[in-house]
């Protein structure tokens, strides 16, 4: 099978109708349907249009025997944000339906999602209150926003997100994302976590343990070095390689939102894009995993 956007498209299209057979959405049907809005999304992602208005205009003019019907950019925003519980769904479901889903090791970490840079617009944004100013040392770095954290294998495929104010300990959000989705507990006993020195702490170790988890993670220089540390850096090296793909392929730090429900939105739209890239990608054997190069034209 030929590997470009198009296959993509039509391929996720059909996947996603086929997951949302039976269910019912009150009122009178969109014209666009969900299936359709998703697929939409993710092209515009994976082509890299951060703004929406710009890019219904292209899919007007290049997409539209595959979309008959395309609202104007208020009614897409407004729809891409309603449909942030879908999202989550939809990149669980493909998750799953790669054989990357039953690997026994994830990789955790946090990376900034910066929401705003000027005082003024700090002082008038919706997300005051959820957003925070904080230090991200790997970029040396202040910055006004939230945290995106990302639980992934190390074949860069999306387990769980995320987003946080930039000040919340990271080893709390660690705990929440585990508890909160009894799902990921039920279906992977035993697994095996793997983080950085963010996540040094006695309570979560103890609370790893008492899950039947295990957390592996470098210790403080004037700490004992834990068994096997010197093997977790080139692991650990994977998840900044997926923040990376995130951020300079799919623009994860240009998403542009500016309320609580537009954030989930944008970044969803992005961890959705590339969990359907890997997916596409895992179907028809292509030899890397996380390349996106033949669906960002």
């Amino acid at each position: 099978m030929t590997t470009n956007l198009k296959t993509l498209a039509t391929a996720l299209y059909v996947r996603i109708d086929d997951s949302l057979t039976g269910t019912r959405r009150t009122g009178r049907p969109p014209r666009l349907t969900d299936a359709e809005l998703l697929t939409l999304a993710v092209m515009q992602a994976a082509l890299g249009s951060v703004s929406e208005a710009r890019w219904l205009r292209y899919a007007r003019r290049h997409l539209a025997a595959e979309f008959p019907y395309l609202p104007e950019q208020s009614g897409y925003n407004k729809r891409l944000r309603a449909a942030n519980p879908l999202i989550s769904r939809l990149i669980r479901t493909l998750a799953r339906d790669t054989d990357l889903w039953h690997d026994d090791v994830w990789i955790v970490d946090s990376t900034p999602g910066e929401c705003a840079r000027s005082r003024p617009t700090v002082k008038r944004s919706d997300l005051a209150g959820w957003a925070a100013y904080s230090y991200c040392p790997s970029h040396s770095r202040f910055f006004w926003g939230l945290r995106l954290h990302l639980i992934c294998t190390p074949g860069g495929l999306p387990i769980a997100w995320a987003l946080a104010n930039a000040k919340t300990d990271e080893r709390e959000v660690l705990a929440a994302m585990l508890t909160q989705d009894a799902d990921l507990l039920t279906t992977h006993p035993g697994q095996t976590i793997i983080g950085d020195k963010g996540y040094v702490s006695k309570h979560l170790d103890t609370f790893m343990a008492g899950h039947g988890l295990t957390l592996l993670r470098p210790s403080y220089r004037n700490k004992k070095p834990r068994p096997g540390e010197h093997l977790l850096k080139p692991i650990r090296q994977l998840i900044e390689s997926v923040n990376d793909t995130l951020k300079g392929q799919l623009d994860l730090e240009r998403h542009g939102a500016r309320t609580p429900a537009g954030v989930p939105a944008r970044i969803g739209q992005r961890i959705l894009a590339l969990t359907a890239a890997i997916w596409h990608n895992r179907a028809n054997g292509t030899p890397i995993t996380r390349s996106l190069i033949a669906y960002d034209h």
